[in-house]
């Protein structure tokens, strides 16, 4: 099984879109994750570092700009999805990745909070 360390990059970033209101409250993050197709039209516009922002975990033993690198994506790669979020909790959770699951669930807290969610 991978294992998988917290990109702190993407963890401020999250942050910083969820303080800036860049947040999706209700979504089918089933719908909504990008694709393949996706992911690659976003690397033709934009760097590597750029795309990492987007994955809360780093892959341990991957290489460096490839997609295997970057795991649980939290957004659509425009606005963060409190329901993508939902989704790296779980997954993380089921799969025992402690520190993603809780990186995840602090940025699920900081956006109810900055949303009003009671």
């Amino acid at each position: 099984m991978a294992t998988y360390a917290v990109n702190p990059d993407a963890v401020a970033h999250a942050r910083s879109m969820i303080d800036k209101r860049q947040y999706v409250l209700d979504s089918d993050w089933g719908e909504v994750q990008p694709d393949a197709a996706a992911q690659n039209a976003y690397l033709e516009r934009h760097s590597w570092d750029e795309y990492a922002a987007w994955h809360l975990g780093l892959t341990e033993g991957a290489n460096d700009e490839t997609k295997a690198r970057y795991a649980f994506g939290y957004g659509d790669l425009r606005r963060v999805h409190r329901s993508g979020l939902i989704a790296c909790v779980y997954r993380a959770a089921e799969w025992r990745h402690k520190q993603v699951e809780l990186a995840a669930h602090e940025l699920l807290q900081h956006l109810d909070r900055v949303a009003g969610i009671e």
